[in-house]
């Protein structure tokens, strides 16, 4: 499945700067790292307040990518790990959505990975013990390049809920997780999203870290009506920011 083209209204903002350090972190806006309600977090939790160091050529950059590097079905977990004549079992979903940095400017060629559980709620992991099944056809991962707009798109199949070790009876909902690379390894971010509706979200002891219903709220991907795939899938909007670069903007920019 090829990455697809921007959905029909979309705009093309000015690219961001290619150097120059990163606006600060904004730490507030993140979970606290030590959260005790999330109990296997804690004893990875850094203790101490965290130092500030200035950016260097380090942080500013990162590995470049190319869409000849991808495969045409790395965006597609329905059928990039399926046997042939087989597919993936589940409820078929597209999700899509911007990658775009803090000040509104596109994240162009900026390689995201998508994993997750199956139908069922299971990885395929070597340790993930959950009884729910493993489906032959779905290998759970795929990496998606955004285009010049900051776009990007990925099918897969809607994961299923499961039960963790956190307390009695805790249990996640359905999720799918990212990783992006942008262009400085000072945008680097890991995350999850969710889906609209899920009556698991409010109790997850993950998602009570964080600090602001909006913050939880930016991370749900909303149903995205026009872009159904009639007798096939529905979509999902999901829109993502990473840190902007700081910059003197002059009129020809």
């Amino acid at each position: 499945m090829s990455q697809s083209t921007p959905p029909v209204g979309s705009t093309l903002v000015p690219a961001q700067p290619a150097a120059g350090n990163f606006i600060q972190r904004a730490y507030l806006d993140h979970p606290p790292a030590l959260t005790p309600i999330y109990r296997t977090s804690v004893l990875r939790s850094p203790q101490n307040a965290l130092i500030s160091l200035p950016g260097s050529l380090s942080e500013n950059t990162s590995p470049v990518f190319e869409a000849r590097e991808f495969g045409p079905r790395d965006n597609d977990l329905i059928t990039n790990f399926a046997k042939p004549g087989g597919e993936a079992i589940g409820e078929r979903v597209i999700v899509h959505g911007f990658l775009r940095d803090q000040l509104g400017r596109p994240v162009r060629n900026a390689l995201i990975e998508v994993w997750q559980a199956n139908a069922s709620g299971r990885y395929r992991h070597k340790n993930d013990t959950y009884i729910g099944a493993l489906d032959p056809n779905f290998g759970g991962c795929g990496r998606i390049l955004t285009d010049a707009n900051g776009y990007y798109m990925f099918r897969t199949i809607k994961p299923g809920p499961y039960p963790f070790r956190n307390s009695i009876n805790d249990w996640r909902p359905s999720h799918i997780h990212y990783s992006i690379l942008a262009d400085g390894w000072a945008q680097r971010l890991i995350t999850q999203q969710y889906f609209e509706g899920d009556p698991l979200i409010p109790h997850c002891p993950i998602i009570k870290t964080i600090p602001s219903e909006e913050q939880v709220k930016a991370l749900i991907a909303m149903q995205d009506r026009a872009h159904f795939v009639a007798l096939d899938s529905r979509t999902y909007r999901f829109d993502i920011v990473v840190r902007g670069r700081t910059a003197t903007w002059f009129e020809n920019q």
